[in-house]
């Protein structure tokens, strides 16, 4: 995955969402420290997106994603990568992860913006 593809999976995120903060807590937030061309390919090669919500207690928001654009979805078959919504409880982070948070935001990202797990808190 490019970063590229990751602003265009925001900018898409958050349109269906309505929500500009998308927590981006799979492999692929190392994309918010780091380009594609400053990481090994190993790094960047799944094209799967794990994204969260901090306001989202029922999951709908997660559950929504995946209905419309998630795995075997339109968006993943024409672009050949997606999103996958997730709860925050998903992931087991560190303590003070969140404050830890990287923001990734570009024009390409808007209306939304990637906050992403600092790269020492990918694996704790």
């Amino acid at each position: 995955m490019t970063r590229e593809q990751l602003a265009h999976v925001l900018r898409a995120v958050s349109r269906i969402v309505e929500d500009p903060d998308v927590l981006v807590i799979g492999s692929q937030s190392i994309l918010g420290s780091y380009s594609e061309d400053e990481l090994p390919p190993e790094a960047t090669g799944s094209m799967e997106v794990d994204t969260a919500f901090f306001v989202d207690p029922d999951e709908a928001k997660s559950d929504l994603v995946d209905a419309t654009i998630g795995e075997l979805s339109q968006f993943h078959n024409e672009f050949g990568y997606y999103p996958q919504g997730v709860s925050v409880n998903t992931g087991v982070f560190p303590a003070g992860w969140i404050n830890r948070l990287v923001t990734y935001e570009t024009p390409s990202t808007a209306p939304g913006r990637g906050l992403c797990l600092e790269p020492h808190d990918h694996c704790p």
